[in-house]
Parts: structure tokens; sequence; C-alpha cells
């Protein structure tokens, strides 16, 4: 029996049971040997992703996807001087899915894209590593979820941290209690942002496909002020630093915390900086209750606040209190002594290395999507919570918000015609 048509069987015989179940199902049918194919779509952070795969071994980068020719001859030039096969560089994603040779896809792209071309990814029968966040909106990562369940894909979020060992070592000493029970936690993001000004209408330049980078997005002119990157200021496309940035730490106080949704959300805060084309806050804070514990997260987009000595996240509990330290940890005791503390690698290539290990041996990813939609899903009550300017109720079974239409109108979005995600 050849292998095509050994996976084929086995899969119709599997058909029940659960999406992490065995290697056989999850390995693509045409990649030889032990060697991962992959794709990476977005090749601005998607040029991390290749340097990162570049030092793994038994995992081969076969396409670079980008609507912007520049940034595909860039990342062409490195992952060729690291690899033996140079990449193909294509601006369609949709190339790679065609491709059965394909194991995975990694999807660097706006945020907009990034549920959108997980779902057809994993449709097509590739697994996916998605950044953060997992979706432009709540159904999206819905899903999301549902689409690596009905096609058995393994799909990991880019929240890295997940995988550093000193921050796994961290969390299994938090839930032991070592600090007693957890009772909150608060994080941070600070930056210098500049104004992005105000865009003007000028003509596509001749090596950008504009309409392939809306996709999904109803179609917008193109302004001189929004690609690369500072579509994330903006709600059509982005999800501004809560969704940028705020997703990191706040994926940290719930896996700390150990909760998954909370029962009501709030925001408070605006944009103070600059008059410019910027809709979402530069400045804010973002509470979460969970019933008997609660998190925060404070941004500061625009003013680095360099008087302040901040961590990313600091849990207090009843004996004491812990605090990330970069890729590490350091407990404190009540009386804020230093009691104990670690540290270890961080960085991309562990979290991939985890990622790409769970498809050849079927087992759950640390980052699998159903937690990292949990995770995003906070960011995105946030920003309602800003948006309709009042407080969230929320199903803290289902994280679905209660009897507000206005906070369920931004649930979802409007798509550009043929691009609606389907299951």
């Amino acid at each position: 029996m050849n292998r095509r048509r050994f996976v084929k069987q086995t899969s119709t015989l599997s058909a029940g049971i659960a999406a992490f179940a065995s290697p056989a199902i999850l390995r693509s049918a045409e990649s030889p040997g032990d060697k991962l194919l992959v794709g990476v779509m977005g090749l601005g952070r998607g040029l991390d992703h290749c340097n990162a795969l570049a030092q793994i071994s038994n995992v081969e980068i076969v396409y670079l996807c980008d609507i912007d020719d520049a940034r595909i001859e860039r990342a062409a030039k490195v992952v060729s001087a690291k690899q033996e096969r140079p990449p193909k560089g294509v601006k369609d994603f949709r190339k790679v899915l065609d491709d059965k040779s394909i194991d995975a896809l990694f999807i660097a792209a706006p945020n907009h894209w990034h549920a959108p071309a997980a779902i057809m990814a994993c449709s097509a029968g590739k697994h996916v590593y998605v950044e953060k966040p997992c979706s432009h909106n709540p159904r999206e990562g819905e899903l999301l979820i549902a689409a690596a369940r009905k096609y058995k894909r393994v799909v990991q979020m880019g929240n890295q941290r997940r995988s550093w060992p000193a921050v796994i070592e961290g969390m299994e000493k938090l839930r032991s209690g070592v600090i007693g029970k957890v009772l909150y936690a608060r994080t941070w993001y600070n930056n210098a942002r500049a104004s992005i000004g105000h865009g003007k209408q000028v003509p596509v330049p001749p090596s950008l496909d504009y309409s392939l980078w809306q996709g999904p997005a109803p179609e917008r002119p193109y302004v001189d002020n929004l690609v690369h990157y500072h579509w994330h200021w903006r709600w059509h496309w982005g999800n501004g630093e809560l969704g940028n940035n705020g997703v990191h730490s706040l994926d940290l106080a719930r896996w700390g915390l150990g909760v998954d949704y909370p029962t009501r959300v709030t925001f408070g805060g605006g944009r103070y900086h600059f008059e410019d084309d910027q809709e979402t806050p530069d400045t804010g804070i973002a509470t979460f209750h969970f019933g008997d514990k609660g998190a925060m997260w404070d941004g500061s987009s625009c003013h680095p606040r360099p008087a302040e000595k901040l961590s990313s996240v600091i849990f207090y509990g009843e004996h004491g209190s812990m605090t990330d330290s970069g890729s590490g940890y350091k407990i404190l005791d009540s009386k804020g002594k230093e009691i104990d503390q670690g540290t270890g690698p961080g960085g991309d290539k562990v979290h991939f290395q985890n990622f790409l290990d769970c498809i050849r041996d079927g087992k759950r990813p640390n980052s699998e999507i159903e937690e990292g939609h949990k995770s995003t899903l906070l960011c995105h009550l946030g920003n309602i919570a800003y948006r309709t300017g009042h407080t969230l109720n929320i199903d803290p079974k289902t994280g679905r918000i209660i009897g507000d239409s206005a906070a369920n109108r931004l649930w979802t979005r409007e798509y550009r015609r043929g691009w609606e995600p389907h299951i």
C-alpha cells in the first residue's frame, strides 16, 4: 500500500478521533521523509519567522509570500543563504495552499488577514502558525477554532512566551501556590510612537498589490500612511495597541490566573497625543473581572514613561507576588524580598519548534488556537468597551457579550464580497 493511500484510509478510519490523535493523520501526504515543507505569508514580521525557521532542522521554506515585490526579494536573499534550495516568491498565498506538498503555513500578514487566511489554510489541509492576535474580531476566532477541529489541523498562535522554559517554570510555581492564591494581575505596555500624520490618496506603488493586501476587508482608497505598518491604528484593519502588544501580557495574565472568560470588561482612555489618522487609543487601561480574580492592562503607546520601571506583568497573591523578567521570572515575599527567580532562553525558535513537533507527533501545541482565541478575545472585548464607551457584561462560560446590541454589532465585521470566511 503506498503512503498516499495509507494516509487516506487511516484518515477515514479515524474520523471520530479527537483533533490531536495521530501524526499519520496530521502529516501532509506529499512531504518527503521527516522534513516539513512550509510557506511564510507576510514578510515584515515574517522575516523573523524565516530567521527562526532557518535554525531548526528538518524544515524547509518552500514559499515566500507577500503583496510587495521588494519584501519578497529581501526575504529570498536571506532564506537562500540559509538553505540548500531557494524559495519560491509569490504574491498570492492561495498558490501555497494549492501545493499539496506543503505541510504548514506561517501567517504574519496584517491582522485582518490572520483568521481568514488561517481558515483557508486549514481547509486546504495545512497546519497553521498564525501571529497574534489570531483574529480581527471575536467571530473570526470562533470560526478559526471550528476550522481547526473540522480539518484536524495543528494551529498555534504566536504568543511565544507560552514556550519559553523559564516562563513555563514560573507559571508552574505560581500554580503550585508559591505565593498562595493568585488574586490579581497587572500588565503594561509602553512605547514612544510618533504621529502618523494625515494620509493623502496617491497612486498605489507598482510593486504593491493593494487589492490583494485588502483581501477580506471592504475596499478603501490607498493612502500614503497605511502600508506597511500604520494600519494597526485603524479599526478597519487593525486592533490598536491592545491587540498589537497587549495580547502578549494579557495571555500571561490569563495563564497565571488560571482563567478563561471574564464576567465584566471596562476601558478608560483615549487618543491624547496627536491629531492624526489614528483611530485607536494611545493611552488607556482595560480591566477584566473574573469573579474571584481580576486583571488589568495599562497601555501608553506614545509616551515611554521612563521614570517607571515596569515589567510586562506582575501577579499578586495572598503571600507575595511574581513578576516577569524578560524571558524569566522573579518571586517576592509579602514584604517585597526576592525569594526565587528563574531565567532561560526566549525568542521565536522554541515556539516554532513546539509547533513543528506537534505536527509530527500529534500532541497539543503550547498555544493551541482555542487558548490563543481566549487571550485574543480579552483584547477584542477591551476594544469594544472603548468603542462603545461603556462596561461590557460577559457570559463566563462562552465569552459572549450579554444583552448589548451596540457591542454585539462589533462582534464580527462586514467582508469584501467573495472573501467571507467559511468552514
